[in-house]
């Protein structure tokens, strides 16, 4: 029951970062709520680099997925658990830019938690 759980919460994860990759594409103006004061999201040169975090966010979503389909279920695990490590960087990022601390704690940290949550489960 645990591992099904986990499994769909991580098949949620992965279906939120390939949409917050593709919203990226679609509506560059909404990486201003990623919490970093002053993002510049209508330089297009800027826009590029988001490209960039875009296209990064699907395919590990995709990655995700696919560890669903051909691995055990620990190899996801350890993935998730690993892959957490990326919205605890996003959160030290908005942090130390003067970012809005709501959006550090609330928004990466507590998605790093949702992660680590979801690992534990899947290597439970």
């Amino acid at each position: 029951m645990l591992t099904t759980l986990a499994t769909v919460l991580a098949g949620l994860l992965g279906a939120s970062l390939i949409a917050m990759g593709a919203m990226v594409f679609a509506k560059p103006q909404n990486a201003a709520g990623f919490g970093i004061p002053d993002t510049p999201v209508d330089d297009p040169a800027f826009r590029h680099w988001l490209h960039v975090k875009g296209a990064r966010e699907i395919v590990c979503g995709v990655f995700m997925f696919v560890l669903m389909l051909v691995a055990p279920v620990s190899v996801l695990g350890w993935y998730v658990l690993t892959f957490a490590a990326m919205p605890l960087a996003d959160m030290l990022i908005v942090l130390r830019s003067g970012g809005p601390k709501a959006t550090a704690f609330g928004v990466h940290a507590a998605t790093a938690a949702v992660m680590v949550a979801t690992a534990i489960g899947l290597l439970l």
